[in-house]
């Protein structure tokens, strides 16, 4: 069953008479987008400090958030979460998931560093992949005079988010000179082919749909379907998935990603990682900052900085 809290959600929007995302432009989906989280999203808690930084990307400089957690000395070295926000690669910036930064910063006892990599259209793939590399090795590159432990760097995100933080975690693999110690994917983005059943059962009702993923995926940010296939928009689809962090995927039941985010935590699984899998069944995509409205929101976020201060020794 659909948890009420869900449902009364959805009616309201509904009642609203706000036209879907898929019917928006990009600029006005960014702005409803931003707007929607004072409905939704609880007040954002104090730290112990809260920075904008940037880092050189290939393209010009790549805006950053840095949070330290509250309570923490300012010469303290502590390990960090470099985050990467959801939205399609389209919609999204630094300030909508600036309350979900600041609780996990405090509840995990660890810096978070957010990344404001750039957006489709104007910037289709792989910018979004190329700005998230880019941002994660300089934080890496700079983590003593960010008062930072480069040894415990993880990553984490929702939804494109997810998907970046898995493309960030195998780009480095690869690489090899960029160390991870975790990786956090909330309802990632894993497979672009979307021939999961999830994408049929709730690909109408539930907040995200069918025509809101082919709006920012087919529409703007991945228009060559050719691409589709790339492991960097389709993780899932990597040579090889061996040889990665530890990860938390975290899936909603009532989301058209639910199955993909699954079967990437089985992938993971199979290819000899540490993999969680956890589904919060009555939920739909994008709970997890919407923490005013949804109960489940604090219990997940608080489970993620349960696993991340395990995993980085916080």
């Amino acid at each position: 069953m659909l948890h009420p809290q869900a449902r009364a959600l959805l009616d309201l929007i509904e009642k609203s008479g706000l036209p879907p995302t898929h019917l928006l432009s990009p600029a006005d989906a960014r702005r409803f987008y931003r707007d929607r989280r004072a409905y939704t999203q609880p007040d954002a808690p104090e730290v112990g400090a809260a920075r904008d930084l940037t880092a050189p990307g290939p393209y010009g400089k790549i805006p950053l958030r840095l949070y330290r957690p509250q309570g923490s000395q300012g010469d303290a070295v502590l390990p960090v979460l470099v985050y990467y926000h959801g939205g399609g690669c389209v919609i999204g910036d630094l300030d909508t998931h600036d309350t979900l930064c600041r609780t996990l910063a405090n509840a995990a006892g660890i810096c978070v560093v957010a990344v404001d990599y750039r957006l489709a259209p104007e910037h289709r793939f792989p910018a979004a992949v190329d700005d998230c590399i880019a941002a994660t090795r300089w934080v890496s590159a700079n983590a003593a005079a960010l008062k930072l432990d480069a040894a415990r760097l993880a990553v984490g995100g929702d939804s494109a988010g997810g998907n970046l933080a898995a493309v960030v975690s195998i780009a480095a693999r690869d690489a090899g000179d960029l160390p991870i110690r975790y990786q956090l994917l909330i309802y990632p983005v894993t497979d672009l082919r979307r021939g999961a059943p999830s994408h049929t059962s709730n690909g109408q009702g539930y907040l995200l749909t069918r025509e809101s993923i082919a709006y920012f995926y087919d529409q703007h940010y991945v228009p060559d379907p050719a691409q589709h296939l790339d492991w960097r928009v389709s993780p899932l689809l990597a040579a090889s998935l061996e040889n990665l962090p530890p990860a938390l995927v975290i899936t909603a039941g009532y989301d058209p990603l639910r199955d993909e985010g699954l079967h990437y935590a089985e992938a993971l699984t199979a290819a000899g990682n540490s993999a969680v899998y956890v589904c919060f069944d009555r939920q739909i995509h994008g709970f997890i900052t919407m923490g005013r409205v949804f109960d489940d929101a604090g219990v997940a976020v608080r489970m993620c900085a349960a696993e991340l201060q395990r995993a980085l020794g916080a």
